[in-house]
């Protein structure tokens, strides 16, 4: 099996950072170019993006939106993108704009009929984010955390056709500190949905653990993982990662 490794675009402010655990006061600024860093991935070998609108994940509607523009100009890999997006218009606006994927993270926790709805309209191109926090759904860009299991709302999206569950342990994002694999097995094992983990990866052998745990049998299937700051900060190479995952 062939993982697809995701590089992440965490927008904030038109500009490319990284956070950690989710904290904006605590954002690394990579790039002030969002167009030639997405282009970049894709002249390295990348078959997909993830782009993260981070100002529009706290404000609850699309901020970002002139850096996400630059990026689908540069790239002609598809693109999945997510934060701030809560309506049907919204996610029909993106799709039509070049977007490939919509993640809704909030809206999937908060209006679960909306991600039915656009499932049904658009196959295979909506994707359920859950950020989870000691096991619990964070929404509101991650400011606010829910009383719901992550797995319980995984489950609730079983029959709705998401294309993927993508799953963010907070704690460990952008801490550089190894995926949580005990979770994110966890959750793909009890589900049908494919899951995409994020959160934490430092090193080629954290890719290499994760490719070892989603080899199963099982429903479950892992079949992407999100890389961010280990790129940026290059404590992992693109092209050694994306080999060691398609070996």
């Amino acid at each position: 099996m062939t993982l697809t490794l995701y590089p992440a675009i965490d927008l904030k402010d038109g500009a490319c950072v990284r956070l950690r655990r989710g904290e904006m006061d605590e954002a690394t600024l990579y790039s002030e170019d969002p167009g030639a860093q997405a282009r970049a991935w894709q002249d390295a070998g990348c078959r997909w993006l993830h782009v993260v609108d981070l100002n529009g994940a706290f404000a609850g509607h699309p901020v970002n939106a002139d850096a996400v523009r630059a990026i689908l100009r540069r790239v002609t890999i598809p693109v999945q993108l997510g934060g701030g997006i809560r309506s049907l218009a919204g996610i029909e606006a993106w799709l039509k704009a070049g977007v490939r994927r919509v993640i809704l993270g909030s809206a999937a926790a908060k209006n679960p009929a909306l991600v039915r709805q656009a499932c049904r309209a658009h196959p295979g191109r909506i994707a359920v984010g859950i950020d989870a926090r000691e096991g619990f759904v964070a929404t509101e860009g991650w400011a606010e955390t829910s009383t719901m299991r992550a797995l319980d709302l995984a489950l609730r999206f079983e029959d709705a056709g998401a294309a993927a569950i993508i799953y963010t342990d907070i704690s460990r994002d952008g801490m550089l500190s190894g995926l949580n694999l005990e979770q994110t097995v966890d959750l793909a094992s009890q589900i049908s949905t494919p899951v995409i983990a994020s959160g934490g990866v430092g090193s080629l052998a954290d890719l290499a653990a994760l490719k070892q745990a989603a080899r199963c049998d099982g429903p479950g299937l892992i079949d992407g993982v999100i890389v961010g700051r280990a790129l940026y900060d290059g404590r992992v190479d693109l092209r050694e990662a994306l080999a060691l995952i398609a070996a």
